[in-house]
């Protein structure tokens, strides 16, 4: 089958980047808008990237992993600032990314506890033959800092998942994303993570 375009990937995200921004509200109406699209085929390079990019003012909109027509498998950024301010570091970033859901629940809740929240996820065909999971998370520098408790729902059964989110969601869990990714070992995982605040 024809792998899509190289282009298509990025403007796809460019796409996604600008309907949430319209959705949040992330932007005056009518403001001018940089934007800075990242994009790398080894994840541990992104967390650098766009911890840069943020340097100069930039802020996480969207994340897109995908192929791309040379047959590579590349994640994408979309990041933004507003032309009509001096461009200043407000936000720090961290990538989680791991072939290994079971080791997920504890990185993000070290990082939760270090002040940074969820903001997406997707996922990244490995080298070999599996996917990673991608975690984006941001620290807001200028804002106090949001305690949150993390939980990592994965099945391969979809069946099962229904009492799983009921069960979360009576104990005040919050969803907040979900991915579906193919394992080293054949099967698809559906990866859904959910978030509560906790009293200080």
């Amino acid at each position: 089958m024809r792998q899509p375009a190289k282009g298509i990937l990025f403007i796809t995200a460019m796409v996604i980047a600008a309907t949430v921004l319209a959705e949040e509200g992330g932007e005056s109406a009518g403001a001018s808008i940089d934007y800075k699209l990242l994009s790398t085929s080894k994840t541990s390079t992104m967390q650098e990237e766009m911890s840069e990019a943020a340097e100069g003012g930039y802020r996480f909109v969207a994340v897109m992993g995908g192929e791309t027509s040379f047959g590579g498998s590349e994640v994408a950024v979309v990041m933004s600032r507003p032309l009509d301010r001096e461009p200043e570091a407000l936000y720090q970033y961290k990538l989680l990314a791991t072939s290994k859901t079971s080791t997920m629940q504890k990185e993000l809740q070290e990082a939760a506890d270090a002040g940074f929240e969820y903001r997406s996820q997707t996922v990244f065909k490995t080298t070999f033959g599996g996917q990673e999971v991608v975690v984006i998370l941001e620290l807001e520098l200028d804002k106090p800092i949001a305690s949150f408790e993390y939980k990592l729902l994965t099945t391969k059964k979809t069946s099962t998942m229904q009492n799983e989110l009921r069960e979360a969601g009576e104990a005040g869990y919050e969803f907040v994303g979900f991915t579906v990714s193919k394992t080293t070992f054949g099967g698809s995982e559906l990866v859904i993570i959910l978030r509560r605040p906790t009293s200080d």
